[in-house]
């Protein structure tokens, strides 16, 4: 299946899933879910695969167990190929990269490479150019300075995160019905390369179970 962007009908669906997000609703629009949805995201990601490596669209229902909010389906479509990610909503398309989740371990070489002068350098240009192009940096992150560091660190602000995130949002509109979505899903990940790259040198995976 060629990628040939996702159909409105994929935003009216979600629309009425953040209205009604019961089973009776997901059961009569399956499969407006599996044609108009599911299938388009992994067309894209077929084709996106030869680049950035094989992708994985998550499961559409919510783990309500630990949850106050008991309502069973995810009101979006996500999907991760590494550290990229990528998610379709009523709201539009989002992108975004980074490390999502750290063990203690990886906060700890996080942290060292952000006060060292070389790698911290290094990611605040990457990060102050995403900024520029248009992206949020977020992450968990202390409301005070970490343990061991000064306030009037150069790069302390960088230094408060536990993760790091790069995300931008794009509201629907017509080019989302057509293969440019792929296209704009691509050069964003091609923006997060460098972050990317720089997050698998300094932190990498963790030693720790979780």
């Amino acid at each position: 299946m060629k990628f040939t962007g996702f159909p409105d009908s994929a935003i009216v669906f979600y629309e009425g899933l953040e209205a009604d997000n019961s089973k009776t609703y997901w059961t009569k629009n399956r499969q407006i879910y599996d044609d108009d949805v599911r299938a388009p995201m992994l067309a894209m990601l077929a084709e996106l695969e030869p680049e950035f490596g094989p992708a994985s669209v998550y499961r559409p229902y919510r783990d309500v167990r630990f949850s106050k909010d008991k309502t069973p389906y995810k009101t979006a479509v996500a999907a991760g190929a590494g550290g990229y990610y990528v998610q379709l909503s009523a709201d539009g398309l989002m992108v975004a990269g980074g490390y999502y989740d750290t063990a203690s371990d990886q906060v700890e070489r996080l942290r060292r490479a952000v006060d060292d002068d070389v790698q911290g350098a290094a990611l605040e240009r990457i990060v102050a150019t995403l900024r520029r192009g248009g992206w949020d940096i977020g992450g968990h992150r202390l409301k005070t300075r970490p343990r061991g560091y000064d306030a009037d660190h150069p790069r302390i602000e960088l230094l408060k995160h536990r993760t790091l995130i790069a995300h931008r949002h794009w509201e629907p509109a017509p080019w989302l019905h057509t293969a440019r979505a792929k296209q704009r899903v691509q050069k964003a990940w091609r923006d997060l390369a460098a972050l990317d790259v720089w997050l698998a040198t300094n932190v990498g995976s963790s030693a720790q179970r979780r």
